[in-house]
């Protein structure tokens, strides 16, 4: 049952129909979508359940599933083949599209990152760019981390910071994408316990939460960069209300985006500065509960000043030369090393990635190579994540039981010389072993191992 409160709570806001809406949530939906990483690629027609896939109409990549599959035993989710993402979110790619060329260079803030679905999808579209995705709960961080090592990405960089901390980088990035902390309500379809927690006293909370965010993070977009706020919640407060203190904010101007034909998303504006944005409603679209608008800074109203760049350590002579005998890493990366750890910083970004990491507390950053044991590589699970094509060792293709037995960390067999090994499905990697005389060394992360199952 929905509280009458909240039913109350959204009479007269655009789009509601209140039959439509109570109806809709009274049973669950029937399908779940998924968005592909077009940098990672298998056979769709082979796979278990995605020949059947219809696509999602504002996102080329996202698609809808028939049901619920259980994504834990399937090889490719491990790998980082796709992401598992509400398909109301994925709007968020007609937005920069409509905004953003792919070609060029932008600095992009996902500000309250975890689980990582969106930092997902702008890592993919922003290739030539930087992402830096932030989550400042560190039980959710770790979540984050751990999904953007599997997507592969190795221009993304991991921070767990307060919004308040940006301000250390006044005029920086050209994109800041804040889907803040909310109510919920958008998601009561799909999480009943979210309904038991709802109340008008949660929802101000969050709408005062929401400000604070914003007004601590906007001193970090550079003028003429996007401001894109979201949330999955309907609640007045916490979405047209916001939308007027971001347009009542010195040098910030609603953005209009031009929806998909034929398109059912409410298009909503804010009673004092008539701010654009969207809602989505379950009883409309194939989706859950979502609201987002963007914004654009017109004007900088704070001068950059950064301290000295932070100094990487760079991989000593001899150490570049001993990796070089085993892998050559792609063109336009700087090796450095982080305590043993070696790190390939991509070049079009490193200045950047400097000015970082002397600002803010980094978890990830570029792509970890492995550390060297005299003449040998100890590889990195994050290299055999990678979305690169050139391994430093052979690959070892295996079939689902064989696959699942890995990602469990249980005994199987494997043949092939001794030594190390990617081992992959479907032509995605999932991780390393080392093949030995007498046993098999399986070195997926403990931490990540199937289990239950």
């Amino acid at each position: 049952m929905l509280p009458e409160k909240f039913i109350a709570s959204l009479a007269g806001l655009p789009g509601f129909d209140e039959t439509a809406f109570v109806k809709t949530h009274q049973v669950p939906a029937d399908f779940t979508a998924v968005r592909l990483n077009q940098f990672k690629s298998f056979d769709l027609a082979a796979h278990p359940f995605m020949q059947a896939m219809t696509p999602v109409d504002w996102c080329q990549q996202g698609f809808y599933l028939s049901g619920r599959p259980s994504f834990v035993l399937d090889p490719l989710w491990h790998a980082g083949a796709y992401y598992v993402q509400e398909a109301s979110s994925m709007f968020l790619h007609t937005i920069i599209h409509q905004l953003a060329d792919t070609e060029k260079y932008y600095k992009v803030l996902d500000l309250c990152a975890a689980p990582g679905g969106k930092t997902t999808l702008l890592a993919n579209y922003f290739k030539n760019g930087l992402v830096v995705a932030n989550e400042t709960i560190k039980s959710r961080n770790a979540i984050l981390e751990e999904n953007c090592i599997r997507w592969g990405s190795d221009h993304v960089v991991v921070t767990q910071n307060d919004p308040s901390h940006f301000k250390a980088l006044p005029n920086f990035f050209d994109f800041i994408i804040a889907d803040a902390p909310c109510s919920g309500s958008g998601m009561f379809r799909k999480d009943p316990q979210a309904i038991k927690e709802w109340s008008e006293e949660n929802v101000l909370h969050c709408s005062q939460r929401q400000s604070r965010i914003i007004e601590e993070s906007i001193a970090a977009l550079q003028e003429g960069g996007y401001y894109i706020y979201s949330t999955c919640s309907y609640s007045f407060e916490e979405d047209e209300k916001i939308m007027d203190e971001i347009a009542a904010m010195e040098g910030m101007t609603s953005v209009s985006i031009q929806l998909p034909p034929s398109s059912k998303i409410v298009a909503t504006y804010s009673p004092t500065h008539q701010a654009q944005g969207f809602r989505f409603y379950p009883d409309k679209i194939k989706g859950e509960g979502f609201f987002i608008a963007v914004f654009q800074k017109q004007k900088a109203v704070y001068t950059s000043q950064f301290s000295t760049p932070f100094q990487f350590t760079l991989l000593p002579k001899k150490e570049l030369a001993n990796l070089a005998a085993i892998y050559t890493l792609p063109e336009q990366f700087t090796c450095i090393q982080h305590q043993e750890e070696l790190i390939a910083l991509p070049a079009h970004c490193y200045s950047d990635l400097q000015t970082i990491r002397a600002h803010l507390y980094v978890k990830k950053i570029g792509m970890r190579i492995g550390v060297l044991k005299g003449s040998d590589l100890v590889p990195a699970h994050d290299l055999a994540m990678s979305q690169w094509t050139t391994m430093p060792y052979d690959n070892i293709e295996v079939a689902l039981p064989d696959a699942l037995q890995f990602l469990r960390r249980a005994n199987f067999q494997l043949n092939g010389p001794k030594g190390w090994h990617s081992v992959s499905y479907m032509n995605c990697r999932l991780g390393w072993v080392k093949i030995l005389p007498n046993r098999l060394n399986n070195y997926y992360p403990n931490t990540w191992r199937i289990l239950n199952y």
